[in-house]
């Protein structure tokens, strides 16, 4: 008899050294529960490729689901990917305890749900091994300035002066190096060996910095999505790089607010009562639930578009009082305007164009509407016509003209 003949749903809670499954009927009753070991992989794929092929099963959205959903592809499978703070609270409003066989039961309750509610976009291996790419960019460069501030501290703590605006730059570099052989009459014993040892360290980085750099930019030569993103003020080879890895598929935001609250970027209030408008709402913050790399480079798109003037900069300066006030804030505040240029110039295809045109019931456009021949009525986008009286036929008289 085949032990799988009467599931209808599956759920997976998944762990790093094993993951705990529950399968159940269309009834909703727990037909079978299994242990699967990740450590032989052979014996992993051996497990799977028994399973129901028709069959959705559930996941988490939590640390090492990707290799698993690869693995259940692989063998056919129907895995679904699961806001793992959404069924958090499924949990919590049931009253279940947590643990791992409770996990794999909820999860698998989620597939018989009506609505999807649950369900998150389940990236596929190409933007994964993009995102590995920036990600590890990201740690490399934070491992870098770490290095940097270690080698600042070891002068410091010797008390070596040194006047250059930029340490690592072309003259800090030799003056750190005529360091390095001979001490400069200050340095021995531990505090020279920890400044050679880091600067070998900082130089080793470096080098692992620009061959993933040299990459990107091979890269840039063949996506043409990259190329359009570069011309959005702030964003560069990188932070455009960034975009197209952490994003994936546009389509999966339906508006620039998605975009922006899963960039941590809607700033979201938890007062209650009257609103003062005087006043910042109280508990206002930009909350800790999404992706933080896409914070950072909203953000980091957001300085460089206010250092470079324009368009970005009267936005930044009518929020922060010309940079005397809220300038975190105006920052947020850009950063946020950008999400609607990324989304934009990412599913039109078109380039960043500083002077946008004017939308249909501008106050321009309805001038010129009015004036010309052919022209538009404010705000329909029909062809403009003078009103006219109208008979009612609920009434004897005409109506009133000129009200719209």
């Amino acid at each position: 008899m085949d032990p799988y003949a009467e599931v209808a749903y599956g759920g997976m809670d998944v762990h790093y050294k094993f993951s705990r499954v529950t399968f159940r009927d269309r009834k909703l009753r727990v037909v079978r529960r299994e242990r699967l070991e990740h450590k032989d992989r052979q014996e992993l794929l051996r497990i799977l490729s028994r399973w129901p092929r028709d069959v959705p099963i559930a996941l988490e959205a939590s640390f090492g689901w990707g290799w698993i959903s690869d693995v259940m592809l692989q063998c056919g499978l129907s895995p679904r990917l699961s806001n793992c703070y959404k069924v958090e609270q499924m949990r919590k409003a049931r009253g279940w305890a947590k643990n791992n066989r409770m996990d794999g039961d909820l999860t698998s309750l989620l597939p018989a749900e009506p609505d999807e509610w649950w369900r998150v976009w389940l990236a596929p291996p190409e933007v994964r091994d993009r995102r590995e790419w920036v990600r590890y960019r990201m740690d490399l460069v934070q491992s870098q300035t770490r290095l940097k501030n270690q080698i600042h501290a070891v002068l410091h703590r010797h008390g070596i002066v040194q006047e250059f605006s930029d340490l690592f730059g072309t003259g800090g570099r030799k003056f750190l190096a005529d360091l390095c052989c001979d001490g400069g009459g200050v340095l021995d014993g531990g505090a020279l060996g920890a400044l050679r040892g880091l600067l070998g360290l900082l130089q080793q980085v470096r080098a692992r910095l620009a061959g993933i750099d040299r990459k990107l930019r091979k890269d840039l030569k063949t996506d043409g999505l990259v190329s359009t993103l570069k011309t959005i003020p702030g964003f560069g080879l990188i932070l455009s790089h960034v975009l197209v890895a952490e994003i994936g598929d546009m389509t999966r935001f339906g508006s620039t607010k998605n975009l922006a609250s899963y960039s941590l970027l809607a700033p979201r209030a938890h007062d209650s009562g009257e609103e003062d408008a005087e006043e910042t709402p109280l508990g206002r913050h930009i909350g800790q639930r999404g992706n933080r790399t896409l914070k950072w480079a909203f953000l980091e798109a957001a300085h460089g578009a206010v250092r470079k003037g324009g368009t970005w900069r009267k936005v930044f300066d009518g929020y922060t009082g010309g940079g005397k006030k809220n300038r975190n804030r105006g920052y947020i505040k850009v950063a946020r305007a950008l999400a609607g240029v990324v989304r934009r110039v990412w599913l039109t295809g078109e380039p960043y164009q500083e002077q946008a045109l004017s939308r249909p019931g501008s106050q321009k456009r309805r001038h010129r509407g009015r004036r010309g021949r052919g022209g538009t009525r404010s705000g329909t986008g029909w062809p403009y016509h003078p009103m006219v009286d109208v008979e009612s036929p609920l009434s004897s008289g005409p109506k009133p003209t000129g009200s719209r």
